[in-house]
């Protein structure tokens, strides 16, 4: 795996950490982070090796993500900015498109693209001292990052017009509440419990993960019938594979299965 100037990869067996590791400015978003973030994402999709799981995190305990850095943006031109968030939306959707399942372990605070970041993962714990917010609206500009369109899905409709139109900051605890955050922990302990849930997900049939997650995340986009439609099609592309083979036999042999992912 590639060194990054501003990603702290740290692998852990089948599970891969990545840190922002841009602790100084709280993990802010630059132009280097969105290359590297945009390149992690489409070698793990094309070429993920022994990885099954990925954990989101940041560097340093104040922060997850604080959002865009405003310092590099200060004074660019239109067309800078534009062709910068190109490559930042590129980042995005390569993250919400990845195969593999990511949690987020929001360390710290998670403001505009770092809340954006953590609502593209496939779910999120949250430190109890970190903060939450949809801020862009303070900065004169909106969410950019499916911000609009993942905290819906997440809480609701009147919900998420309330936080983005407002900016307002929440707590882990409300988000749990809404149903943004799956677990809230303790700081000490953020990743450890995110790591356990990783591991736990990496022992699974890496296909069978692979088809969930498609299968979860494509059908939530149209109609029940349709959805499961899709779920059907995932599901037999299951039953003629090593894993599932294997799976069968490790239940009745009384045994841990050895999935291969083939």
């Amino acid at each position: 795996m590639s060194q990054y100037a501003t990603l702290a990869l740290e692998p852990q067996g089948r599970v891969l950490v990545v840190r922002l590791n841009r602790p100084e400015v709280l993990n802010a978003l630059n132009t280097q982070m969105g290359r590297d973030l945009y390149d992690l994402w489409t070698r793990l999709t094309a070429e993920p090796g022994d990885t099954r799981c990925v954990i989101l995190t940041g560097a340093g305990e104040r922060a997850f993500c604080a959002g865009a850095d405003l310092k590099e943006r200060d004074g660019m031109l239109q067309a800078q900015w534009q062709v910068q968030h190109e490559l930042f939306e590129r980042g995005f959707m390569a993250l919400m498109e990845l195969p593999l399942p990511v949690i987020a372990a929001v360390n710290g605070h998670a403001y505009g693209g770092g809340l954006e970041f953590a609502l593209a993962c496939d779910f999120i714990y949250a430190a109890r001292t970190a903060r939450m917010a949809l801020s862009e609206v303070k900065l004169g500009i909106m969410p950019g990052g499916g911000g609009t369109q993942n905290l819906p899905r997440a809480v609701g409709e009147r919900r998420a017009k309330e936080l983005i139109l407002t900016g307002k900051a929440f707590t882990p605890e409300e988000g749990a509440q809404w149903g943004l955050v799956n677990r809230v922990c303790e700081p000490g302990a953020l990743l450890s419990e995110a790591l356990e849930t990783a591991r736990a997900i990496a022992e699974n049939a890496p296909l069978a993960v692979r088809q969930i997650k498609k299968s979860v995340h494509y059908g939530l986009q149209t109609d029940l019938l349709t959805g499961y439609r899709f779920e059907i099609e995932a599901y037999n592309r299951l039953v003629d594979t090593d894993d599932r083979r294997e799976g069968i036999r490790a239940f009745n042999e009384k045994r841990k299965p050895d999935f291969k992912g083939r």
